[in-house]
């Protein structure tokens, strides 16, 4: 091998070495999101003949993503659980995908948790999800800066993000959340259409909140409008404080083992980070 090869070798090592390096300052200390896939899911509530006819033109069911409390206590926010249609009353069949393992299962609404017009829905299953943990909750205060990750399934994928909390909203309309930035790389979108209900851990796998909205401005281009996230440095994701939910955590939880863990950027137009819908 030429010496300019060897020279390029070692500076496509040193890059790596690089990359790596930053990577793991990002996620320092924190649990292996990876660790807390095993009881965050994905959500498809898909409408009957009825129901169809008054939604629009080939939607076929509306998406979200849930997390378990107890393996018959599902979560997720309430405006995800009313664009399903579910019920206090009724069972409703939703589907229920943890990766490869997909059921369907009835459900309806237990208890809405929170003083303010959006808030976190506990919904009951008839019967438990396969392998389904409840995860612990957090009830102290998040302090600004402190690093955070998230599971979530847009589009009816699993996605990892990671972040920081920025600080607790105040005014009539972010009271009662807590402001977050949330990012996969650049990806500042992560938590889009569908991941609306999922849960925000701290870096000992604990849900200190769940995904409610996440903040975007439009950009006109011709006939198109085009979605941007807030800037680098600012909020881009609101969601709602997890403690609410303390009177309803009394099933066993479990923790990743120790093991699992690695070594580990103004607000704009406030958009759902879902429900999804789902079309033809």
């Amino acid at each position: 091998m030429s010496n300019s090869g060897r020279v390029m070798q070692r500076r496509l090592f040193f890059i790596l070495i690089l990359l790596a390096a930053s990577s793991s300052r990002v996620t320092a200390g924190c649990i292996n999101p990876f660790a807390l896939a095993h009881s965050t899911v994905g959500i498809t509530r898909y409408f009957d003949d009825n129901e169809k006819k008054e939604a629009r033109p080939g939607v076929l069911g509306i998406r979200g993503t849930g997390w378990f409390l107890s393996p018959l206590s599902m979560v997720t926010v309430k405006h995800a659980a009313a664009a399903m249609h579910l019920s206090d009353q009724n069972w409703k069949q939703v589907e229920i995908r943890n990766g490869l393992d997909k059921q369907s299962i009835a459900a309806r609404i237990q208890h809405f948790a929170g003083t303010h017009a959006e808030k976190i829905a506990v919904l009951e299953l008839q019967m438990a999800f396969s392998s389904a943990q409840g995860f612990q909750l957090r009830t102290d205060p998040l302090v600004p800066e402190e690093p955070i990750v998230s599971l979530a399934y847009p589009d009816g994928h699993l996605r990892v993000a990671g972040g920081r909390f920025v600080q607790y909203g105040e005014g009539q309309r972010f009271a009662g959340t807590a402001l977050l930035e949330v990012y996969d790389g650049d990806d500042r979108l992560v938590l889009d259409h569908g991941a609306s209900g999922a849960p925000i851990f701290d870096c000992a796998g604990r849900v200190v909140a769940v995904a409610s909205n996440l903040l975007t401005t439009s950009i006109q281009f011709g006939s198109h409008a085009v979605r941007i996230s807030t800037a680098w440095g600012t909020p881009n994701v609101v969601s709602l404080p997890a403690p609410v939910l303390k009177d309803f955590a009394h099933a066993p939880v479990a923790l990743p083992p120790a093991r699992a863990r690695l070594s580990t950027k103004p607000a704009g137009e406030q958009r759902s980070s879902g429900p999804d819908y789902r079309t033809d």
